[in-house]
């Protein structure tokens, strides 16, 4: 297959091709990256800093293009306007940072001796980027990237093509050379063989486990970091104490927001009994408040789900689970097609022996448990192959404190979720992957350290 069609949930139609690069174009892209990396890196801090906060700016005259471009290749509604808040937060974050989270550790600069610890580039950063939020999880690690002074090779996902395209555009408009920021659109098969000749230096995965498993397995042996965030099965835990109406809004739009595909959305929800049916009722209220329709009519709050095989994995986890005793709240809506368009769904009567309460749905579909006491709701958040947030509401902050250290997850939330702040580690365990995004801990992911040891005369 020499090239690939991004097939627009919007209609079903080809919204663009794109020619795959051939093995020996590939590589010298990786060429020309790694000899443009000792100048790119011999810049200082400050230039390139402001560099890519002029992409940002760039980019941020252009949120029109970028909420219609979205709408036709993942669905999102224009409404919501892009992605550009968290895109500058994120980026705007880590350039504020990066003076002080790069500068050298200095354990001793003395009449005898100078020792001191400096943060290298790891050179040539390759990011696979996925598609559903496609600018904010590129430049979680293409500014830091850049900033840091290594070259980046972006391959963004076949669905969101034109983000990595429009990038490319805005880096280089502000001044970023060609060859230190590359977008490309790289089959499977040349991506494996890069991986696994050591073409990269440092490897940034977010996506699918089965995604996550072939890059590490690409790479093995070869000695390159590879960071991974990939799957979520995300829990909400109401407690009894909970302000009820700020956690039906939080988790239902946690839920069902970008039609559920968010990789830190929620996906389950146990609530404490004595407000389990009210929560309920709130919950299917606010769920049909909800318009779904074409993403390009500002009245639709619920776009198409990118690709019509993503639907049809969320139509059958919601199926199987009414076959096997759940029930599903939501009634069919005039939009659903039976294809991209799918109704969001709350589901009870769900248990953790459905698929719907074990695997990564991607989609809008949430199910909701009662239960009795913390110790229940811990159980059950960490029943679960995967490990990235989880969202506790409560007005009790000490019983916070006793909950969260007994969370497997990567980050835990207090009265909020399906959020990434850019000042706190983005990271996750069990088959959530491993890696460090975004805060100071992201800097030191796309660095490695050198100790310089001077003995003087």
């Amino acid at each position: 297959m020499s090239k690939v069609d991004l097939i627009s949930p919007i209609d079903g139609s080809v919204y663009l091709s794109r020619d795959y690069l051939t093995e020996a174009e590939a590589r010298d892209v990786v060429a020309r990256a790694r000899a443009a990396q000792p100048a790119w890196a011999a810049r200082t801090i400050a230039d390139r800093v402001a560099l890519v906060r002029k992409a940002v700016a760039i980019i941020g005259e252009q949120t029109d293009r970028m909420a219609q471009e979205l709408a036709h290749q993942m669905g999102r509604p224009v409404r919501f306007g892009g992605e550009f808040g968290g895109f500058n937060e994120r980026a705007s974050y880590m350039a504020d940072i990066a003076e002080e989270a790069l500068a050298p550790m200095v354990i001793e600069d003395s009449d005898t001796a100078t020792r001191k610890i400096t943060r290298e580039p790891q050179g040539v950063v390759y990011v696979i980027a996925p598609w559903n939020y496609p600018y904010m999880t590129a430049i979680n690690t293409v500014a830091p990237a850049l900033i840091a002074g290594n070259t980046v090779v972006l391959k963004h996902a076949a669905q969101t093509l034109k983000v990595g395209e429009h990038l490319a555009e805005a880096l280089h408009a502000a001044g970023v050379p060609e060859d230190v920021f590359q977008n490309v659109v790289f089959s499977h098969e040349v991506s494996s063989a890069l991986l696994a000749d050591r073409a990269f230096d440092f490897v940034n995965f977010t996506g699918s486990v089965a995604g996550g498993r072939a890059v590490e397995r690409d790479a093995a042996g070869t000695f390159v970091p590879v960071a991974t965030e990939l799957g979520g099965k995300d829990p909400g835990y109401v407690r009894a104490d909970a302000d009820l109406d700020a956690a039906v809004d939080g988790l239902m739009d946690g839920a069902m927001f970008n039609s559920g595909q968010c990789c830190c959305g929620i996906e389950r929800i146990y609530v404490h009994e004595s407000l389990y049916d009210a929560f309920v009722e709130k919950a299917v209220a606010w769920v049909k408040g909800q318009t779904l329709g074409n993403p390009l009519a500002e009245d639709s709050t619920v776009g198409p789900m990118a690709n019509v095989r993503f639907a049809a994995t969320v139509r059958a986890q919601i199926e199987d689970a009414v076959a096997n005793g759940a029930t599903a709240l939501i009634d069919t809506m005039e939009a659903d097609d039976g294809g991209a368009y799918l109704t969001p769904q709350i589901l009870t009567g769900v248990t953790h022996d459905m698929e719907v309460m074990r695997e990564e749905s991607f989609g809008p579909v949430v199910g909701i448990m009662p239960v009795k006491n913390d110790e229940e709701a811990i159980a059950l958040m960490n029943d679960c192959q995967y490990g990235l947030t989880a969202a506790v509401f409560t007005k009790d902050v000490e019983a916070m404190n006793a909950i969260a250290p007994r969370l497997e997850t990567g980050t835990v939330f207090m009265n909020r979720c399906d959020y990434l702040d850019p000042a706190l580690c983005w990271t996750g365990c069990k088959n959530t992957g491993h890696g460090a995004g975004l805060s100071v801990l992201g800097y030191h992911a796309l660095t490695r350290p050198k100790s310089h040891h001077y003995r003087k005369a």
